[in-house]
């Protein structure tokens, strides 16, 4: 199992924040689109499997990943202040999340939260 990046702003905030991140704590495997997991891989070294970009059909590949339980936590910075082509899509992908009950982070204090849980990972 591992997590999901899908990502539409904030990919410096991720892969900024991690020197304040326990070691290990983003998991074993991540699965982002390549605007965030190009950043991940190079700042980090962490090994990542690429999603498609969100609008040609990302957000869809991780509603597949959480609907077949390969998803642990979703981490999904959106765009906020702007529609997205693919809003459709953003919301279906929120939904599964709620409906498989699985974690889900859209701002960076979220994600803190989440991965200094001692639950995170179990």
């Amino acid at each position: 199992m591992g997590e999901n990046l899908p990502d539409h702003n904030g990919k410096t905030d991720l892969v900024g924040g991690r020197d304040s991140t326990p070691e290990g704590s983003l998991g074993t495997s991540l699965s982002p689109p390549p605007a965030t997991g190009e950043p991940i891989h190079e700042s980090l070294g962490l090994d990542v499997q690429m999603l498609l970009h969100g609008p040609a059909g990302g957000d869809p590949q991780a509603g597949a990943l959480i609907a077949t339980g390969s998803a642990d936590v979703l981490v999904f910075f959106w765009e906020l202040l702007e529609v997205q082509p693919h809003d459709v899509d953003v919301k279906a992908l929120l939904r599964l999340a709620v409906l498989h009950n699985v974690p889900t982070a859209c701002n960076r204090a979220t994600v803190d939260y989440l991965i200094s849980s001692p639950l995170f990972g179990t």
